[in-house]
């Protein structure tokens, strides 16, 4: 693992005496320590925490959410180069009902193409995922409830079932370790965690990553979500028609298994550098896959030209080589970066 440029970097705290004192509780810290720079960041920014006008309810907050996400990114991280879907879709969908047992076939599906599961924990949809995908495969990311709700039988007291005091932390969790997401319907949260994830990545906040919105056969539930998306929000100009590649809908188990494999054919990460962008590829892109994105996509530049990288790049945790194509981009485009990753991913290399 590389350590980075200034894990020797010292406090920037602005008492000395605090300084001195985060400097001696970080030589403490081994030798082989990585990113020591970080740990003292997070560490001055704690013993700043007396100058600002926070009040106690506000460092209760910083509390939990500190312990939530170390407890998330600490669980998750032995599992870091294995590919994860999450699955979200309502509580209140009971076992035995057509759309549980859909799911539930579907997370079986996602385990024996390589995948592991990632659910709310929770009954209805979650509990279908957890089931499908069984315990080994899964994880349950639980929100601690006042009515509800406890870890379903599935994920229950498992290593991989983390328990969250926010939503917000809860949610970046997912989006976080997530290679793609499917929506089954639901309600409010569903909608929430669904909408959030649409933001996230027409933002560009979040790589691009499949969205799959599944159902049953004969079911209109998405049909009408995307009548709503389309008349209101489309319809009122509040988003736009490059929006719509950001999402697909399918009844059908394969298909939706297809979408995500298919994503991850050729295309495997996005990198910026400054205003340029990396589009790392797992195999080396010929000039005719450039000479065709140079056709039709060029309303992605800001200017230039869609080119090949010069050198591969060596991913730092897997040492894998990684072939780029590099690109001026456009920001707010990504319903249209969405599909040059397909024609990518579709064109034989």
């Amino acid at each position: 693992m590389t350590t980075g440029q200034n894990d020797k970097r010292g406090s920037q705290h602005k008492n000395e005496k605090i300084a001195r004192a985060i400097e001696a509780l970080a030589d403490l810290l081994p030798d082989e320590t990585a990113n020591r720079d970080l740990i003292v960041e997070v560490l001055d920014s704690a013993m700043g925490l007396p100058d600002t006008k926070l009040n106690r309810g506000e460092l209760k907050i910083l509390r939990s959410s500190l312990h939530d996400f170390v407890n998330a990114f600490d669980t998750f991280a032995d599992y870091r180069q294995l590919p994860k879907v999450s699955i979200f879709g309502s509580a209140r969908t009971p076992p035995g009902s057509p759309l549980y047992d859909h799911t539930k076939a579907f997370a079986a599906a996602l385990v024996e193409a390589g995948f592991m599961a990632i659910t709310g924990a929770g009954p209805g949809i979650m509990q279908a995922g957890n089931e499908g995908a069984t315990r080994e495969h899964s994880f349950g990311v639980n929100i601690n409830l006042p009515f509800e709700q406890s870890s379903n039988p599935y994920i229950h007291d498992d290593p991989k079932c983390i328990n969250f005091h926010f939503f917000f932390a809860r949610k970046l969790a997912f989006v976080k370790e997530s290679h793609a997401v499917v929506l089954c319907p639901g309600g409010m949260g569903t909608m929430d965690e669904g909408f959030e994830t649409l933001t996230l990545i027409q933002t560009g906040k979040r790589n691009p990553i499949p969205i799959v919105l599944l159902d049953v056969p004969g079911s209109s539930y998405w049909i009408e979500w995307e009548m709503f998306v389309r008349d209101v929000l489309y319809g009122k100009g509040l988003i736009s028609a490059d929006d719509f590649n950001l999402f697909r809908y399918t009844t059908d188990i394969e298909k939706a298994i297809y979408e995500i494999q298919l994503f991850y054919k050729n295309y495997h990460s996005l990198r910026y550098i400054g205003s340029e962008v990396i589009l790392r590829l797992k195999k080396p892109p010929t000039q005719a896959l450039i000479d065709e994105i140079n056709s039709r996509y060029r309303i992605l530049l800001a200017s230039g030209d869609f080119a090949i990288a010069e050198e591969p790049e060596i991913d730092e945790d897997t040492d894998i080589e990684y072939f780029g194509i590099r690109f001026h981009f456009v920001q707010r485009r990504f319903g249209t970066l969405r599909r040059m990753i397909d024609t990518i991913n579709m064109t034989d290399l």
